[in-house]
């Protein structure tokens, strides 16, 4: 890949489409993450000043979001923090209180990490409308065959300049970017809960993904496991569908 000629191809496509859209700029959850950096250098290239990335913790401070906050130095994108804890402990604490005794304890960590996705989003696109700007998602390709997403969350994004790309494709464009290497070599994580790894709840690592979506063979196991994450998130991938038209 002609990582320069790509990072260009991007970095217009999101000037002219903001153009198009009558935007003055972008906005982005900083995660400290590989997908989210990249993002965040190809915006400051597109939108300079109008480039604005958000760190939203919750369970931590934004002083503690160390990565996140290397991140916006490094890239010099402008930023601000909001702690969304509390409101999600009100929020989710509601949902558990009104559900009562219909509350599945199994399954709270994901419906609670589901929850904070959205949550996310509401707030950026709370301030993406306060200012005028798009909301840039941060989804890759890999990551949109899998279905490893949150619907209405981190998936809620007005643009996604990042999804024809893999992982793999990803990390070489954040090492011409100049990532700082601690952001390059941390494992994948949304950081849903303590000790969370995309790969490892997933159950498959993203070299696995990427060989697959290069058209090469991978093992069977992997190939299985691949198949079942395509097909259950097959509804992420759509707009929700209805009934069909009956005639007057």
């Amino acid at each position: 890949m002609d990582t320069e000629k790509h990072v260009q191809h991007i970095v217009h496509w999101l000037q002219e489409y903001k153009d198009q859209a009558g935007a003055k700029g972008g906005v982005v959850g900083l995660s400290g993450g590989l997908d989210s950096t990249v993002v965040a250098y190809l915006m400051k290239r597109a939108f300079g000043d109008n480039a604005l990335g958000v760190l939203l913790p919750i369970h931590n401070s934004v002083e503690a979001e160390k990565d996140a906050l290397l991140v916006a130095r490094e890239s010099q994108i402008n930023h601000i923090g909001i702690e969304l804890t509390d409101t999600f402990k009100e929020g989710f604490g509601q949902i558990e209180k009104a559900l009562g005794d219909q509350w599945n304890k199994d399954s709270a960590q994901l419906v609670g990490a589901n929850f904070q996705a959205r949550l996310r989003m509401s707030t950026l696109y709370a301030i993406a409308q306060n200012n005028q700007y798009l909301v840039i998602g941060t989804g890759n390709s890999s990551e949109l065959f899998t279905g490893y997403f949150t619907k209405y969350g981190d998936e809620g994004v007005d643009v996604n300049p990042l999804v024809n790309y893999r992982k793999e494709q990803v990390k070489e464009m954040a090492k011409y970017l100049g990532v700082p290497d601690r952001i390059l070599d941390k494992a994948p994580s949304a950081d849903l809960w303590e000790g969370q790894t995309d790969e490892k709840e997933m159950g498959i690592s993203y070299a696995a993904i990427d060989k697959y979506l290069r058209g090469e063979e991978i093992p069977p196991e992997d190939e299985k496991t691949l198949m079942r994450l395509h097909k259950s998130s097959e509804h992420k991938r759509y707009l929700p569908p209805g009934p069909p038209k009956l005639d007057a």
